[in-house]
């Protein structure tokens, strides 16, 4: 199967029904996507598809043959973070960090959306659990990411 993984095409013999977040930390060893729930509640395992956020934990690696795939590792790089990273470090956001690659991935497909988003916005969007309760920090970020990318 050939998939095109942060840029790259890679072709690997793999089960058709193996999920996403599998491929990408077994064989790929991209292991920045994590494994919380394994159904798709927490967020946790949330890249890019296409630009959209997905959770990976559920989502069949043959449904996404052909499609972008883009995890935490090429959000940004380490001369040129993206502008939620900054953010995320500016507010103190993590705790444990445990959630944060799904957390970061689904804002910014949000901010791709809608670059200048309001609380309701990013409270619809951010559906991610943090199990150590950053919600405000994250927020916060957002709004300061939203507002460097201005």
């Amino acid at each position: 199967m050939q998939l095109n993984i942060n840029g790259q095409t890679v072709e690997h013999e793999l089960d058709p029904q193996m999920p996403l977040l599998w491929v990408l930390r077994d064989v790929m060893n991209l292991t920045g996507t994590k494994f919380g729930c394994g159904v798709a509640a927490c967020g946790a395992c949330t890249v890019h598809v296409n630009g959209q956020a997905t959770r990976s934990c559920v989502t069949p690696v043959s449904s996404v043959a052909g499609s972008r795939i883009t995890t935490i590792e090429s959000l940004g790089s380490a001369d040129k973070p993206h502008a939620l990273q900054l953010a995320w470090i500016a507010e103190q956001v993590p705790q444990c960090g445990y959630c944060q690659s799904g957390m970061l991935m689904a804002a910014a497909d949000l901010l791709a959306r809608k670059p200048k988003p309001t609380d309701e916005d990013i409270d619809q969007a951010m559906s991610n659990i943090c199990r150590c309760g950053t919600y405000q920090r994250v927020k916060a970020a957002i709004h300061r990411a939203a507002g460097a990318s201005a």
